[in-house]
């Protein structure tokens, strides 16, 4: 092989070398393009789904806030109403007791006019009768006291008095009457009560 073929297959080699070394880096460019495409649109996608968070964000923020306002209105109002409903809570049985009120009055001034005290008695228990009555159809009721034995859950106990016919703490005046409302005492009977003579106190001690 002379010297001129040498060359010439020496140049060919350089040729194929230096296409094989541009085609590699042609698919290089390539598959680096696609892939900073690829993530240009991921992070495209990441954007949209972030500005979204956001506004979801803004929009359950707005829809909290006027949640909290109304909630604090209706504090309000319920507090209001809370305060309207004590205030005129009696109103309708002040409204009952205001017949019977005017019964009284004009009893008292009939009462003046008349010397005979059995008709003005008769009156005013006609009235204390419809008082009660009343108060009945409430669910008040007396307590019954006098002859029953002393019970703290309904007596308040004013004084003693030596009784030895009678069994100690058996009741004997009802001084004031006491009051149930349904189950509840709401006044409890002032009365009094049976002591130990004082020969048995003796005897006790």
């Amino acid at each position: 092989m002379n010297e001129e073929n040498k060359e010439k297959e020496l140049n060919n080699e350089h040729s194929v070398n230096d296409g094989e070394l541009k085609g590699d880096t042609e698919g290089s460019t390539n598959e680096s393009g696609l892939a900073e495409t690829a993530l240009e649109t991921d992070i495209e996608k990441l954007q949209k789904q972030l500005d979204e968070s956001e506004r979801l964000v803004g929009s359950y923020k707005d829809q909290l806030l006027r949640l909290a306002a109304d909630f604090e209105n209706f504090k309000k109002r319920v507090e209001q109403d809370k305060i309207e409903f004590i205030k005129y809570a009696n109103e309708r049985i002040i409204k009952e007791l205001l017949p019977i009120l005017d019964d009284f009055s004009r009893a008292l001034i009939n009462g003046k006019a008349t010397p005979d005290f059995e008709s003005f008695y008769r009156g005013v228990d006609l009235i204390y009768q419809k008082l009660l009555k009343l108060l009945e159809s409430k669910g008040v009721k007396p307590i019954e006291s006098v002859g029953k034995e002393f019970d703290v859950t309904y007596h308040d106990v004013l004084m003693q008095v030596p009784r030895p016919d009678l069994k100690p703490h058996t009741i004997i005046e009802e001084v004031e009457r006491g009051y149930m409302l349904h189950d509840k005492v709401i006044k409890h009977a002032k009365v009094i009560v049976a002591g130990e003579s004082k020969e048995e106190g003796d005897q006790n001690n």
